[in-house]
């Protein structure tokens, strides 16, 4: 007889009980480590880079310890309330977790944290959805890029992300002047295309401690706003 094509029910127990393991090992790699640091600081990340950020904590493994994922499974290692604390303040610390958050757990001094923090930026392509950090416009006539004129096989693909080109005795030309983006806009596929082809990046990937807790006093403290931001910098680009 023929097997017949209907869908059979398949079984989730196994991805379940992975789960459900996944976050215990989670809780306990993490208790772990509040055991074994004397300081714990909470920091916010913006525009994750995955190979930056695997050099960053590579140069610092020595002394410090990484630990990210699910915000809800952190929360529940440290501790929701006084009750259930794993450690007396960490479920204040806990309290603060919410967004694109991680842990960093340390033994380096106050000081030198906070300056590993602030130096640390690299700056990447943003990608489609992303917001514009400034405005950038091309004016009329040849375009160049970063290596200088733009190859005439490129012309077509400028045009289908939406610039007025023309090809002229095999010169991209721009026939009015453009603008790509603005501050503030929230960048489409063909916008952070563009970006790319004349290598302008707006996406900053940085790390910012918003508080800290130490084991010999077993309190949180906030860092005040002055203690994390660096200085904001600005550029013009107008090709």
């Amino acid at each position: 007889m023929p097997k017949s094509k209907r869908n059979k029910a398949v079984s989730l127990t196994k991805v379940k009980k992975k789960t459900k393991v996944w976050k215990h090992e989670k809780i306990s790699a993490t208790r772990n480590l509040i055991d074994e640091f004397p300081s714990i600081y909470l920091f916010r990340y913006d525009n994750m880079r995955n190979e930056s950020f695997k050099a960053f904590r590579e140069a610092l493994k020595e002394h410090s310890r990484f630990m990210m994922g699910s915000n809800k499974v952190l929360r529940v290692a440290l501790g929701h309330g006084q009750e259930d604390e794993y450690k007396k303040g960490l479920s204040t610390l806990a309290d603060d977790i919410s967004g694109s958050i991680g842990l960093f757990f340390t033994g380096l001094p106050h000081n030198q944290v906070l300056k590993t923090f602030e130096e640390f930026e690299d700056l990447d392509y943003a990608r489609a959805g992303s917001q514009a950090t400034e405005e950038f416009q091309l004016s009329e006539g040849p375009l160049l890029g970063p290596n200088g004129p733009l190859p005439h096989t490129v012309e077509p693909t400028l045009r289908k992300y939406g610039l007025p080109t023309r090809l002229k005795k095999g010169v991209v030309e721009l026939i009015s002047d453009y603008v790509v983006c603005t501050s503030g806009d929230t960048l489409t596929s063909n916008q952070a295309a563009l970006l790319r082809v004349f290598d302008v990046k707006m996406a900053a990937f940085r790390m910012s401690p918003i508080g800290y807790w130490l084991a010999k006093d077993e309190q949180y403290h906030r860092l005040q706003q002055s203690e994390i931001e660096p200085e904001e910098k600005h550029t013009d680009n107008h090709v």
